[in-house]
């Protein structure tokens, strides 16, 4: 079995990276022996369409299994039709996600657990508080999509927005 595993670093005592389209690395692992290939999330940048674009990737390197903290509508759609395991909720280092699915503590799960562009915003949030112009923003005055802003933060500069 091959087991992608969404990772901050390119080993197996990285810590697992809570994203799944925009992590750093997937650490591709044999669970059977822990040899590993470790590569480089090229579509961790892209504008738009990481999810689907990380999940094509996912399958064409053969993994039957991904272990990842989270998992949007989008790339679950994509892991799904090629017919891999999905397992969500994974912390810690890569080895101790592995060991964890191994063990029957992590098992796959039936539906994304989160929204469509999760980990976007960095957690700062874009164009919340008051925003460009000094109007009070792009989307209302919470940011983008309603709410709090994309990635649940704030806003730019703390909710103050830059432009008055």
């Amino acid at each position: 079995m091959n087991i992608a595993v969404t990772a901050e670093g390119p080993d197996l005592d990285s810590r697992v990276d809570p994203r799944f389209g925009r992590c750093a690395h997937f650490v591709f692992v044999n669970p059977e022996d822990m040899s590993f290939e470790a590569v480089k999330n090229q579509n961790a940048t892209l504008g738009g369409g990481a999810g689907i674009q990380s999940a094509q990737l996912v399958s064409e390197k053969g993994a039957e299994a991904v272990i990842t903290g989270n998992c949007g509508p989008n790339a679950y759609g994509t892991l799904s039709a090629a017919g891999i395991q999905i397992v969500t909720g994974a912390v810690g280092t890569v080895r101790e996600a592995v060991e964890a699915f191994k063990s029957g503590a992590l098992k796959a799960t039936g539906e994304p657990n989160v929204q469509s562009h999760f980990g976007t915003g960095g957690g700062q949030g874009m164009g919340g508080g008051r925003g460009m112009g000094g109007g009070q923003g792009m989307g209302g005055g919470r940011g983008m999509g309603g709410g709090q802003g994309m990635g649940g933060g704030r806003g730019i500069g703390g909710g103050q927005g830059r432009g008055r």
